[in-house]
């Protein structure tokens, strides 16, 4: 069933593209409002930006546009002249953009030929506005200080944007997994994890990573036991030190899929939403609507699966050694068991090799960049002709390329919601390993016999009323409640709070965009919210040990 949203049904400008959304305020510009740093304003053209001046581009630029709010409505209890108002809203405002904490450490490997090499980690802490912080650890030789900074940042956005009550935070490990074996790995899992747990940079209270691109539940189950006969070998609560973590080692049904699972209703949400639908000219529904996936890792596979099972048809796969191309549909489940097999896509016997200048440009309508940040910059995004962009990687497209994309009328959902899905369950995770019992344990049986004795209760009333003239009256379950007969498994209760979360963030999102008259610009209604909930913590708790 499609819905009309009650606000953006009664709101007169829905459909319109404002002409510059930096501009619009909720009230009245006011002398000295907020403005983007000097060192700043060059990102918005910039080809290569860093990645963490995008992340704080797109912070400043929604400063802009929610300064005025935050003093006139979220300080309005607070007895003290406007003029001291704007100072305190600006010193918590920068007290949210920079990083807190960053840690460099460089070890030793003994390889399994006896050389010597020197490995070096980063982890990144951004904000302590709420504990503990939060985010993956990744294996890339594209690691370095910026792009763990810039993560970081992003995930304490992305946190407040679900309502999810952590830190932002990152990691990441300067190698290249593929040429490493399986017992060097290992050593240097477990030597990182010893370097962040003495630094306070690792604990079930202070910092809980989780997988990320190159690493996954093995990696997790690592930290988690290295954790545990160290640094945490007298903490109770030891096993919530990481996420992601096979499910014999304290982690949480669904958590490997929680990602591609979250950009499907990401995308759901306002696919389904004849508003934004009617913005762009489409129809509502995933009825005839194809997809590209860029990147066939963990999260571009369960999303290609779940979009795939939904009615949306994926007619593209790129991957760094090769892309296909199908354009009557490529089965992802006969593609994930190649690629288990042949650890790749290329030579995929269900589609063609693609020869084309970039598949990323074919005609389609949704296209998902699940692979890394800066794939659609200024030299690329005028040739996208997809219509619908959902930023599954973190940091996909530039603010050059965002703003292109907008021009164009572009829908882009931004990363910091549409890929939250895997925080999220990481969150019910982390939950899970503090209670000590898994979700539906204690009320799984109470349910299942609640719902026999209802239809049973039903029963007997009926033959009250009728009789049993011929017989008894059976009470025949439909198929749906008969699948939910027995109460909501582990797996029910995350994909439900899951499903949940997706929906109300978008639902907020919408409601800011329109309040704000953004039109599409959905990052900068996304940021606005963020930045709101993680001011009013600041506000409330006072900023004595910020």
């Amino acid at each position: 069933m499609f819905r009309v949203l009650p606000k953006l049904r009664s709101a007169t400008h829905a459909n319109c593209l404002p002409s510059s959304v930096a501009a619009v305020h909720t009230t009245p510009a006011v002398t000295g409002s907020w403005q983007i740093p000097d060192r700043l304003q060059h990102v918005p053209t910039a080809q290569d930006p860093g990645f963490f001046e995008m992340v704080e581009f797109f912070f400043h630029k929604a400063c802009v546009l929610v300064e005025d709010t935050l003093i006139d409505e979220h300080m309005k209890n607070q007895r003290i002249p406007r003029e001291l108002k704007e100072k305190k809203c600006r010193g918590i405002l920068r007290l949210i953009e920079p990083c807190a904490h960053v840690l460099e450490v460089t070890f030793p490997l003994q390889r399994d030929n006896g050389e010597y090499e020197m490995i070096t980690g980063y982890r990144a802490q951004h904000s302590h506005h709420r504990s503990p912080c939060k985010g993956g650890i990744r294996y890339s030789m594209d690691v370095n200080q910026d792009e763990v900074k810039a993560l970081s940042a992003l995930m304490t956005y992305k946190c407040a944007c679900v309502d999810v009550p952590f830190g932002g935070g990152k990691a990441g490990v300067k190698i290249n997994p593929k040429l490493y074996s399986d017992n060097e790995l290992e050593k240097i899992t477990r030597r990182f994890a010893m370097e962040l747990a003495k630094k306070g940079f690792l604990g079930p209270a202070i910092d809980v990573p989780a997988p990320d691109m190159g690493t996954s539940e093995r990696e997790m189950a690592w930290i988690a036991d290295t954790y545990a006969n160290t640094a945490g070998y007298n903490d109770l609560n030891a096993a919530a030190c990481i996420t992601g973590k096979p499910i014999n080692q304290g982690g949480i049904h669904g958590r490997s899929s929680a990602t591609g699972r979250g950009v499907f209703h990401g995308l759901e949400n306002f696919i389904n939403e004849a508003q934004y639908m009617s913005m762009i000219g489409h129809t509502p529904g995933w009825g005839g609507k194809t997809f590209i996936v860029q990147g066939f890792g963990n999260v571009g596979m369960h999303t290609c699966r779940y979009l795939t099972r939904a009615g949306a048809t994926c007619i593209g796969v790129a991957e760094l050694d090769g892309s296909i191309f199908n354009k009557n549909g490529i089965d992802p489940k006969d593609l994930e068991d190649y690629k288990n097999e042949h650890r790749t896509i290329v030579g995929f016997p269900g589609a063609e090799p693609y020869e084309g200048e970039d598949l990323m440009f074919e005609q389609v309508d949704i296209l998902i960049p699940a692979a890394t940040e800066k794939v659609i910059h200024a030299g690329n995004a005028s040739k996208i002709k997809a219509i619908i962009i959902a930023e599954a990687a973190n940091g996909p497209i530039t603010p050059a390329g965002d703003k292109i994309l907008q021009s164009k009328g572009c829908l882009v959902i931004p990363d910091m919601y549409i890929n939250a899905g895997g925080v999220t369950v990481s969150y019910f995770e982390w939950l899970k390993n503090l209670n000590h019992v898994s979700y539906g344990r204690l009320t799984f049986k109470y349910e299942r016999e609640s719902n026999y004795h209802l239809l049973q209760s039903v029963q007997d009333s009926l033959e009250r009323r009728f009789g049993r003239v011929g017989g008894k009256i059976h009470v025949t379950p439909s198929e749906e409640f008969n699948k939910r007969m027995s109460g909501a498994s582990e797996k029910d209760i995350v994909h439900s709070g899951l499903d949940y979360s997706m929906e109300r963030t978008a639902l907020k999102i919408m409601n800011t965009a329109m309040d704000l008259e953004l039109g599409l610009d959905l990052r900068s209604a996304a940021y606005v919210n963020s930045i709101t909930k993680i001011f009013d913590t600041y506000r409330d708790s006072g900023l004595a040990f910020s």
